[in-house]
C-alpha cells in the first residue's frame, strides 16, 4: 500500500481518527509508533516514518504507544474489502489461521507457496505472515492480561505463543513493559466472573440502530436475541462454543465474551467485528453514495449505515436458502425448528451444555445438518435437497464460505448447487464473504425501496442505475431496504 508522506503527516497533525488503522506513525526520536489520532504533540516531520501495519513498525524496532494503543485501532478497511490474495490473507490471519495451522496452512488455504505468500505480504504490508500473526498474538495477550485473572503462563499459550519466554520477550519488545506491569491497572476493574470484556473500536460514524434492527428482525430463537441496544448470540469457534454480548456505545462497541477455550479469543473478536462491519470506512462509503441525488438525503439523515455480515458463512448460506420466497418471520420459524433438531455428539455435550445453560446455542454445523432426519426440515423437498447438497460440500471442504475465500470462485461453486441462483449467491457473497459491491436488483424489498426514493424499480433499469454506486453497492442495498 503506497503511503504518501505529506497526506499522512497532515492526518497526524490534525489527529484525524478516520485514518486509524490505515497506517501507523513511528517516531525515531522516541522509538514509539502510534495511531494517527494519538493526542501526543505532533512530532517533527524529519523524525517520522509511516508504516502500513503495526507488524511493520514492530519489525523496524518501534514499540507501541501506551497512550493511544495503536494495536487496538480499527482494522484497515482496505484489507476488509479487498478481494485479492493479500486482503484474503489478512482476514484469515485475523481469524487465527496462522496460530492454528501455521504459515503452511495459510498458504494452502490461499493456493500459493509459502515463499510467494511471504513476498506478497512483505511488499504490501512490510511484514510477512509470521510477523503479522505475532502482532496479533501480542494484542490478544494484552487483552487477556488486562481483562482476565488467568495466569501469565496460561495467557502465553492461549494467545498462541510457543513458550513463556517467547511471550515475555515479545510483550517487552512491543509494549516496552513486562507482562506483569501491563496487568497492574486492571486490578482496579471489577469484571464479571468468567467473562472477557473488551472494547471493539470503529471509525465513526456508526448507525447502530440500523444494525441492531436488522439483526433483531432476523434473529433465530435459541441462537441469538436482541433487545434495546444489545445483541447476544452463541458462536461456534475452532476450539469450542462461546457466547457474546455486543452493545454499541458512542465511541466503541462493548463486547462481553464467554469462551470455552481462551485460544478462541482472536477468532471471536474477528467474527464480532465482521458481523457489525466495524472495519469499514463509513466516510468514504457515504461520500460516494451521496453523489447520487436520490441517496443524498437518506445518507445525510443516517450517516454510517453498515452492512450486517455474519459470524459463520455456512449459517448465512442456510439462512439465505431458507429465506427464498418466504417472509422473514416464516424463515425464522423454519430455522428455529432446524436448530431444535440438532443432535449433540456425546464428546461435545459438556461444551454445548455450557452454552445451553445460558439459553443460547450455536447454529448446527454443516456435518450435523447433513446427518439430520427429514423431520428437521420444515420446507419443500427441493429446498431440503439444496441444503443437504450445500452441507455436504461445506463439510467436505469442497466449498468454503469464509471471508478468506476467493469470492468469484465461491459464488460460482454456490450457483453450481441445485436450487441456488443469482439472488442467493449474491446475498451470501455480501453477508458471508464480505463483498462490498453485491447487489440484488430483483429483490422485492430493494425494488420497493428504490421506488420510495424515486429510483427505477424494474430490475434491469435499477441494476443499470446502481452501477454508479460501485464499489459500494452492498451499502446502497442496505439503504434501499431501509427505505422500503
Amino acid at each position: 500500500m503506497e503511503l504518501d508522506f505529506e497526506r499522512c503527516y497532515r492526518a497526524v497533525d490534525s489527529r484525524d481518527s478516520r485514518f486509524d488503522g490505515w497506517f501507523f506513525t513511528a517516531v525515531t526520536s522516541t522509538g514509539i509508533y502510534c495511531r494517527p489520532s494519538c493526542p501526543a504533540v505532533t512530532p517533527k516531520a524529519e523524525n517520522v516514518r509511516f508504516y502500513p501495519s503495526a507488524a511493520a513498525a514492530q519489525r523496524a524496532g518501534f514499540r507501541a504507544c501506551r497512550r493511544c494503543r495503536p494495536d487496538a485501532a480499527p482494522g484497515s478497511p482496505e484489507w476488509d474489502v479487498r478481494a485479492d490474495v493479500v486482503g484474503r490473507a489478512m482476514r484469515l490471519i485475523g481469524d487465527g489461521v496462522v496460530d492454528r495451522d501455521g504459515v503452511p496452512g495459510l498458504a494452502s488455504r490461499l493456493g500459493y507457496t509459502e515463499r510467494h505468500l511471504h513476498r506478497m505480504l512483505t511488499a504490501e504490508l512490510g511484514a510477512g505472515p509470521l510477523a503479522l500473526a505475532r502482532a496479533q498474538r501480542a494484542q490478544t495477550a494484552r487483552i487477556l492480561i488486562e481483562t482476565t485473572e488467568l495466569g501469565l503462563a496460561e495467557i502465553a499459550f492461549a494467545a498462541g505463543f510457543g513458550s513463556v519466554r517467547q511471550f515475555n520477550d515479545t510483550i517487552r519488545e512491543i509494549f516496552g513493559s513486562a507482562p506483569s506491569e501491563l496487568r497492574k491497572p486492571s486490578r482496579k476493574r471489577h469484571a464479571e466472573p468468567g467473562a472477557i470484556n473488551l472494547r471493539l473500536a470503529y471509525r465513526p460514524p456508526l448507525h447502530a440502530e440500523s444494525l441492531l434492527e436488522f439483526l433483531a428482525l432476523r434473529a433465530i430463537p435459541g441462537v441469538e436475541e436482541a433487545d434495546g441496544g444489545t445483541y447476544r448470540r452463541a458462536l461456534r469457534l475452532p476450539h469450542g462454543a462461546a457466547t457474546v454480548v455486543l452493545t454499541p456505545m458512542p465511541e466503541y462497541v462493548a463486547a462481553s465474551l464467554r469462551l470455552s477455550d481462551v485460544r478462541d479469543l482472536a477468532p471471536a473478536v474477528a467474527r464480532c467485528r465482521r458481523l457489525l462491519d466495524l472495519d469499514a470506512d463509513p466516510v468514504a462509503v457515504d461520500a460516494a453514495l451521496s453523489e447520487d441525488d436520490a441517496l443524498a438525503a437518506v445518507v445525510a439523515k443516517e450517516p454510517g449505515v453498515r452492512v450486517p455480515r455474519s459470524v459463520d458463512g455456512w449459517e448465512m448460506a442456510v439462512r439465505a436458502i431458507v429465506g427464498q420466497q418466504i417472509s422473514v418471520p416464516a424463515a425464522r420459524k423454519v430455522l428455529h425448528h432446524l436448530v431444535d433438531h440438532e443432535v449433540i455428539p456425546p464428546e461435545s455435550a459438556s461444551t454445548e451444555r455450557q452454552v445451553h445453560d445460558q439459553q443460547l446455542r450455536a447454529f448446527p454445523s454443516a456435518a450435523e445438518v447433513a446427518g439430520m432426519a427429514d423431520g428437521a426440515f420444515r420446507m419443500p423437498g427441493a429446498r431440503r435437497g439444496t441444503i443437504r447438497a450445500l452441507a455436504t460440500a461445506v463439510a467436505s471442504g469442497e466449498l468454503g464460505l469464509d471471508p478468506g475465500v476467493d469470492r468469484d470462485d465461491a459464488v460460482a461453486k454456490l450457483m453450481a448447487v441445485p436450487g441456488i441462483g443469482a439472488w442467493t449467491a449474491s446475498y451470501v457473497a455480501m453477508r458471508a464473504i464480505g463483498d462490498p459491491d453485491a447487489f440484488l436488483p430483483t429483490d422485492l424489498g430493494v425494488r420497493r425501496g428504490a421506488k420510495a426514493l424515486g429510483l427505477p424499480d424494474q430490475p434491469k433499469a435499477l441494476d443499470a442505475h446502481a452501477a454508479q454506486w460501485a464499489p459500494w453497492r452492498s451499502y446502497a442495498l442496505i439503504r434501499l431496504w431501509r427505505a422500503a
